[in-house]
């Protein structure tokens, strides 16, 4: 394994650039030599991110979710549930396996402030962390109680804050820049 000690990383906050934070960290690693493993919950659309990953080898990422946007009024919809809760037992799988380097879990937090997974069953997982395995989780945190406990067990976090962004002004996302 390529660390001796893994920590738990967050990625959060209102602003873009979370899950190009993750990615970023995910190919550093790969190009160190390392294996990596990234669930994205919530997504099931293409992306330019999953087709990068894609050529590089001990690279591997899995979607557990919908190709449609997940709104906050329907989140609670059976499929939407299910999803997040069989992407959650294979990513349960892949961290105790003790295989991978890193292991990215993309828009947990927002899986969680969605009530699709309970905060609990998210903590209980990284306490099972190998230790040489580092985790990456992303996304906002709208609840108060729930960010305090995802950044209590977190050994880095960052907080991605909206300065100014041309979606304001009507600029849809970008395939190669958001997409």
């Amino acid at each position: 394994m390529m660390l001796e000690k893994g920590y738990i990383q967050v990625y959060t906050g209102d602003g873009k650039g979370k899950t190009t934070a993750a990615f970023g960290i995910a190919f550093r690693m790969v190009g160190a030599g390392g294996t990596v493993f990234v669930g994205q919950f919530l997504k099931g659309r293409p992306s330019g991110e999953i087709d990068a990953a894609k050529t590089f080898p001990r690279f591997t990422v899995e979607q557990f979710g919908a190709p449609t946007f997940v709104s906050p009024t329907a989140a609670r919809r059976r499929d939407d549930i299910d999803k997040v809760l069989d992407g959650f037992a294979r990513v349960r799988e892949v961290l105790t396996s003790g295989v991978y380097d890193l292991i990215v879990l993309d828009e947990i937090n927002v899986a969680i402030d969605l009530g699709l997974i309970d905060v609990d069953t998210v903590l209980e997982l990284l306490a099972e962390k190998p230790e040489h395995t580092e985790v990456v989780l992303t996304g906002r945190i709208a609840n108060a109680d729930t960010a305090s406990r995802i950044i209590a067990a977190a050994d880095l976090v960052t907080e991605m804050k909206p300065i100014k962004h041309y979606y304001d002004s009507g600029i849809d996302a970008r395939r190669g820049i958001e997409e």
